[in-house]
C-alpha cells in the first residue's frame, strides 16, 4: 500500500483523518479525477466521504479512503464491487429473464424481484426486496423494454451501493 499521508489535505491543520464516512461510489470510466484528500493520486473510482466536522463531502482514492474511514479492506471491496458493475450491466440483457403469469419479464436476483412491465405506451420496471415492504419503481416510462430493463439495473446497483456504503451486505448480480 503506498503511503499517502503527508500530502494535500493530509498534511493541513484542522483537517479530520479518521472518523470519515464513505457515502457513495462512482466510476468515472478512466483515471481522470485528482482524490480531493492526497491531492496527488489521479483516480478513476471516487470515494466520496463524509466526516461531520468537515463542511462538504470529498472525493478520494481507494487508499484515503481506506485510511479516512480506517477500514482499508471495505474501501478494497466497494471498488472491487464497482469495477465489476460494468461487466455485470453488459450481460443484464442476456439472463434467463421469465415470463409471469401476467405476461410480464421477471427474474429473480440477489434477493430481489425485478419486473419490467407495459404501462401505456411505454415500459416500467419494479423492483422489490425479498421478505420487506422495500419497492422502487420506474419514475417514468421508457421507450423499449430493454431500455427499462437497463434502467431496472442501474436502479437495483444504486439500491445495493446504498447498502454497500451503509455496511450491510450485499451480493454482487
Amino acid at each position: 500500500m503506498s503511503e499517502t499521508v503527508g500530502t494535500g489535505k493530509w498534511a493541513q491543520r484542522g483537517i479530520p483523518h479518521k472518523g470519515w464516512q464513505c457515502v457513495g461510489i462512482e466510476d468515472l470510466g478512466e483515471p481522470s479525477r485528482t482524490c480531493e484528500m492526497c491531492e496527488v493520486m489521479v483516480i478513476r473510482y471516487v470515494h466520496y466521504m463524509e466526516h461531520p466536522d468537515y463542511p462538504k463531502a470529498l472525493g478520494c482514492g481507494c487508499i484515503c479512503a481506506g485510511h479516512m474511514e480506517n477500514d482499508y479492506v471495505n474501501a478494497q471491496e466497494r471498488e472491487r464491487w464497482m469495477h465489476n458493475v460494468n461487466a455485470r450491466r453488459k450481460n443484464w440483457l442476456t439472463r434467463a429473464w421469465r415470463t409471469s403469469r401476467n405476461g410480464n419479464d421477471y427474474i429473480n436476483t440477489d434477493g430481489y424481484n425485478i419486473v419490467v412491465f407495459q404501462r401505456g405506451a411505454g415500459w416500467r420496471f419494479r423492483i422489490q426486496r425479498d421478505g420487506t415492504d422495500y419497492a422502487v419503481s420506474a419514475d417514468r416510462g421508457f421507450r423499449a423494454q430493454k431500455d427499462a430493463k437497463l434502467a431496472a439495473f442501474d436502479a437495483l446497483v444504486q439500491t445495493k451501493l446504498t447498502d454497500l456504503t451503509s455496511g450491510k451486505t450485499t451480493r454482487t448480480s
